[in-house]
């Protein structure tokens, strides 16, 4: 079913893309072009009322028409899946006419092009989780809709943009749960507690909380901070003792621990860890040249070996080698 779907956007966007360069007769009066977007709105031929929107618009620019041309045009591109321009569209209508009656209309639509534009086609078809992509639109989308809602509180679209914003925060909420596991798993504890903190205190009434607290626990844990992660643990089991990590009666990890490095060398990811002392003369790229020597040496085949070590009876060092026989 995936495949067919992708053919059939396949298909529409080209169909979008010829409909696009669509002529408008230059004869037409301000009434009829308006009237003819009307019919093209009707019948969702959104290509074809762009065009007539913005011919009408470049035409008769201070026409009876002009302002609600740019208003409509702002929903034909929104409808027509153009976010960008549906969201320029509007930024112009509210430049221009910031004192219009239905201002709050292009703030609304801006909002919902921008909540829309990482959704896209594809996402209508495929398992996508919108959660763990990059939440710049969904951002944009709440900002503009907190526009809306703090600068027409009575606006007929504010109960949707309220309700909108709950699920764009909810969403935001989760996405920097999953910057926080991701760094558990990298083991870079100090950006996972930053990360949990950042959910506690920006996020509250999310259902992503809990896996804030959860991730505070565990870096906090991980670092051997063992007050900071009581206080974290006795304040998840407060308020959400139902929550998976303390499923057994104890909080149990998300992330197991891959090695048992220092609290230095966790904190600093790994890049002050010590090793042992090198033999003088040598230095961790000589080491590095030296293993992938080896490495190739063990890949070639046994009987081109065989053959090169007839014609080569005498065994070279590892120095000779790294430095050509110069100083044989």
């Amino acid at each position: 079913m995936h495949v067919k779907h992708l053919l059939l956007i396949a298909i529409l966007g080209l169909t979008a893309a010829c409909s696009s360069k669509e002529v408008v007769d230059e004869n037409l009066s301000e009434a009829q072009l308006y009237q003819q977007a009307q019919d093209n709105l009707d019948s969702r031929s959104y290509s074809s009322a762009i065009a007539r929107l913005k011919a009408l618009e470049s035409r008769y620019p201070f026409g009876r028409y002009a302002e609600q041309a740019q208003l409509e045009l702002i929903y034909a591109y929104y409808k027509n899946a153009e976010p960008e321009a549906a969201r320029a569209a509007a930024e112009r209508f509210i430049r221009l006419h910031p004192q219009h009656a239905n201002v709050d209309y292009a703030y609304y639509l801006k909002g919902l092009a921008s909540f829309d534009q990482d959704r896209g086609l594809l996402a209508r078809f495929l398992p996508l989780d919108m959660t763990k992509r990059d939440p710049g639109a969904a951002r944009d989308s709440y900002n503009e809709f907190a526009q809306l809602t703090s600068r027409y509180p009575n606006s007929r679209y504010a109960p949707d943009a309220k309700q909108r914003m709950i699920y764009l925060r909810n969403l935001l909420a989760a996405y920097e749960v999953h910057v926080g596991h991701y760094y558990l798993k990298r083991q870079a504890y100090v950006a996972a507690a930053n990360r949990g903190r950042y959910v506690v205190e920006n996020f509250q009434e999310t259902p992503a909380v809990g896996d804030g607290l959860a991730i505070m626990v565990e870096a906090y844990q991980r670092l051997t901070l063992d007050d900071l992660a009581a206080s974290s643990l006795e304040t998840l089991q407060l308020n959400y003792p139902e929550h998976p990590s303390l499923a057994s009666g104890s909080f149990q990890p998300r992330v197991s621990e891959a090695d048992e490095r220092n609290w230095l060398s966790r904190t600093a990811l790994g890049f002050l860890e010590s090793s042992d002392p090198l033999p003088p003369g040598q230095t961790r790229a000589s080491q590095d040249v030296i293993k992938q020597y080896e490495d190739a040496a063990e890949a070639i085949p046994s009987e081109l070996l065989e053959g090169v070590q007839q014609e080569q009876p005498a065994k070279r060092s590892w120095f000779s080698r790294l430095t050509f026989g110069l100083f044989d």
